[in-house]
């Protein structure tokens, strides 16, 4: 059966709408709340996805308070520090760049950790590699809850992790907005690589 036949369904569509279709990158916010519970929901999703040797190097420091928010604002790019101070949640998605040492639990059927304490070149490409892959699918499972994103690289991650993490393990990636994006603020969607411009299939 050719799969590029079937038709998603009234749910699968809404689904992908949320997901791909019509989800932005937000630029502003509105003035509603996120519940803890819902940033529970969605790490209880995003954690399912695999990584390497279920590395799971992901660190998530979310800041909520005005107090908090006011750290961060003297490490953002100055078109940065609206949307970042009005957004209800801020997260820091951070690598934790020692993440082996919980292998005996994530991976117990071998010696992980070991591997990587043999093998120390290869900690830092698949920390990051693996943080970054499970930062995109927060954002995906966060859309699919019904919030949405607003990730940026527009900041000084020395500063950042200066100011909010003691563990030189740890170093932010990017930061990303959560809440209900402002319609209002966002720009036309800008164009993407077609198929043919970014694929082959050999």
């Amino acid at each position: 059966m050719d799969h590029r036949s079937l038709q998603p369904t009234q749910a699968d569509a809404s689904l992908l709408e949320k997901m791909f279709t019509q989800a932005r990158s937000q630029n502003g916010w509105l003035d509603r709340p996120v519940a803890n519970a819902l940033l529970e929901q969605i790490h209880d999703l995003a954690r399912l996805a695999p990584t390497s040797m279920n590395c799971s190097p992901l660190r998530i420091t979310y800041l909520v308070t005005t107090e908090a928010k006011e750290k961060l604002r003297p490490a953002l790019a100055a078109g940065n520090v609206d949307k970042m101070m009005t957004c209800p949640v801020v997260a820091i998605f951070a690598t934790d760049f020692a993440f082996a040492e919980r292998l005996p639990f994530l991976f117990p059927h071998t010696d992980g950790k070991g591997f990587f304490e043999r093998n120390p070149h290869l900690v830092a490409d698949t920390a990051f590699r693996n943080a970054t892959l499970q930062a995109g699918y927060y954002m995906l499972a966060a859309r699919a809850l019904g919030l949405d994103c607003g990730p940026i690289s527009g900041f000084d991650a020395k500063a950042v992790d200066a100011i909010f993490f003691s563990d030189a393990q740890l170093r932010s990636n990017f930061l990303c907005g959560l809440g209900h994006g402002d319609p209002s603020k966002l720009f036309a969607r800008h164009p993407r690589l077609s198929f043919e411009d970014a694929c082959q299939i050999l």
